[in-house]
C-alpha cells in the first residue's frame, strides 16, 4: 500500500489555519506523501508560514488567480497516484489517508469518500466541534450531486487518472468549485464509492450567511455548474429522467434563492425548472404547496418572502 498520495493545498491569506493544515498531513500514518503548497498572491504572513516548514513540502507563490487555478497548479506538479485536495482552513486526521488508499485499493474505485465535520472557531476564541455528516451511500451518486447533497473535498481521496478525465477545476468558477468538482468526476465515468468514519473536518469561523454580492456570486456559480452540466448531459444524450427531476429540484432551491436579489434570474431559474419537468412538484411544505396551487410559484414565493420577513422583524 505504499503508493505515492500528492496533498494539494491552494492558501490565499489563511496565517491563522494553514499551518495546522499542513502539519495534519505530515502527521498522516501513510508514509508515501507528498505535500504542495501553492500560494494564491496571499498579502497576509502565510507565505513566511508555508516557508517554515522548509523541505518537508514543496510549495510555490504567485500572483491571485483564484483557489482553483491553485488546485491545477498543485496538480500539475504533483507525481501522486492518489490525489488530495485540501483546502487551506481544513485539516485531516492522522488515518485518513492510510485508510482510504487501501479502500481504493481494495475495491478498484477511482474514488473514495467518507464522513465530516465542521469545526466551529467563535470569535471568543472558543473552538466547538459539530455533529458529524454522514455522508452514507447513494444509489446513484451523480443523481445525490445534481439534487441537494454535498461533500466536503477533505472527506474525499481520488486516483490521478479520475482527475485527468475531469480536465481539471474549472477556473472561471469563483464558487460551488466543490460541487462542480464532484460532478465532473461523475460525468467523466469514475467510479465513486462510499467509507464510512469520519477522517476529515471543515472549518467554519463562525455562524455565518451568504449575503449581498457574495449570495449573489454563489448563486450565478451555481446556476454556471448547473448549466454546464446540463449541457454535457444533453450532448452525450444521458439526461434521464431521474437527472432532469433532481437538476429541476436545484434550480428550484437557486429560484427560491434569487427570488430576493435578481426578479429576472428567479423568472429564468423557474423557466429552467419547467423545461426539465413539466410535472414539477416542490418539496415544501403542505402550506407552500396549497399556496402554489392557489397563487402559482410567485405568488407563493412572494408570501413566502413575506412570513420570512415578518419572522425576522419579531426577533
Amino acid at each position: 500500500m505504499n503508493r505515492l498520495v500528492s496533498v494539494i493545498i491552494p492558501c490565499y491569506n489563511a496565517v491563522r489555519w494553514v499551518s495546522e493544515a499542513i502539519q495534519s498531513c505530515l502527521n498522516q500514518t501513510h508514509q508515501s506523501l507528498e505535500v504542495i503548497v501553492i500560494d494564491d498572491g496571499s498579502t497576509d504572513r502565510s507565505p513566511e508560514v508555508i516557508k517554515s516548514f522548509g523541505d518537508k513540502i514543496r510549495w510555490e507563490s504567485g500572483s491571485n488567480r483564484g483557489g482553483n487555478h491553485a488546485r491545477n497548479r498543485g496538480f500539475a506538479l504533483s507525481r501522486g497516484e492518489y490525489i488530495q485536495f485540501l483546502d487551506a482552513d481544513d485539516y485531516l486526521m492522522p488515518e485518513k489517508i492510510a485508510r482510504q488508499v487501501a479502500f481504493l485499493e481494495s475495491s478498484g474505485a477511482d474514488v473514495v469518500y467518507g464522513d465530516w465535520q465542521h469545526q466551529y472557531n467563535r470569535p471568543d476564541g472558543a473552538i466547538e466541534l459539530g455533529d458529524i455528516v454522514v455522508s452514507g451511500n447513494h444509489d446513484d451518486i451523480l443523481e445525490a450531486l445534481l439534487g441537494d447533497w454535498w461533500v466536503a473535498p477533505a472527506a474525499v481521496l481520488v486516483r490521478r487518472e479520475a482527475v485527468l478525465r475531469t480536465g481539471g477545476w474549472d477556473e472561471s468558477l469563483e464558487a460551488a468549485q466543490d460541487r462542480d468538482y464532484m460532478i465532473s468526476l461523475a460525468v467523466t465515468g469514475s467510479r465513486i464509492l462510499y467509507q464510512p468514519g469520519c477522517y476529515s473536518v471543515y472549518r467554519r469561523p463562525g455562524i455565518t450567511s451568504i449575503t449581498g454580492s457574495n449570495r449573489k456570486r454563489w448563486l450565478d456559480n451555481q446556476s454556471a455548474v448547473l448549466t454546464k452540466t446540463w449541457r454535457k448531459l444533453e450532448k452525450a444524450g444521458c439526461l434521464t429522467d431521474k437527472y432532469r427531476k433532481a437538476m429541476a429540484h436545484s434550480y428550484f432551491t437557486l429560484a427560491q434563492n434569487y427570488f430576493g436579489v435578481d426578479r429576472d434570474k428567479y423568472a429564468a431559474a423557474m423557466k429552467s425548472v419547467i423545461m426539465l419537468d413539466a410535472k414539477f412538484r416542490p418539496r415544501r411544505s403542505a402550506i407552500y404547496k396549497m399556496t402554489q396551487r392557489m397563487l402559482g410559484f410567485y405568488g407563493a414565493e412572494r408570501l413566502a418572502q413575506w412570513r420570512r420577513n415578518w419572522r425576522k422583524s419579531r426577533t
